[in-house]
């Protein structure tokens, strides 16, 4: 088949409504599965997903379904994201005497040695 011939087939607009439809369809497998991780925060993870996110069995199925409809470079842009936020997240929340004005140790002070 001629380059021209190809050419002709393949029209070189682009499909704005396909691409929407598929980055909602890839938004909705997201957040079924960050929610499912919310919801199963309670449970063991197992499962390893990309950049080193664990999750548990029961989210297994919403996980497939999130790398099926998005793009490999999304699902770990999404992960990213999602591990910064709870990092960020655990970080504030765990332990109090971590909040506030850091506490340095007080310098101490020596008497001179007597120069007797």
């Amino acid at each position: 088949m001629s380059l021209e011939a190809y050419a002709s087939q393949v029209p070189d607009t682009v499909r704005t409504d396909v691409l929407s439809q598929a980055r909602l369809s890839c938004y909705k497998a997201r957040d079924a599965f960050y929610a499912c991780l919310e919801k199963e925060s309670n449970k063991k993870p197992t499962e390893i997903a990309s950049v080193g996110l664990l999750y548990p069995v029961e989210c297994k199925k919403n996980r497939e379904e999130y790398v099926k409809n998005c793009r490999p470079t999304w699902v770990k842009h999404f992960d990213r994201q999602f591990c910064g936020k709870k990092r960020t997240q655990r970080l504030l929340d765990d332990n109090e005497s971590r909040r506030g004005p850091l506490s340095l140790p007080q310098p101490c002070t020596f008497k001179p040695p007597c120069s007797c």
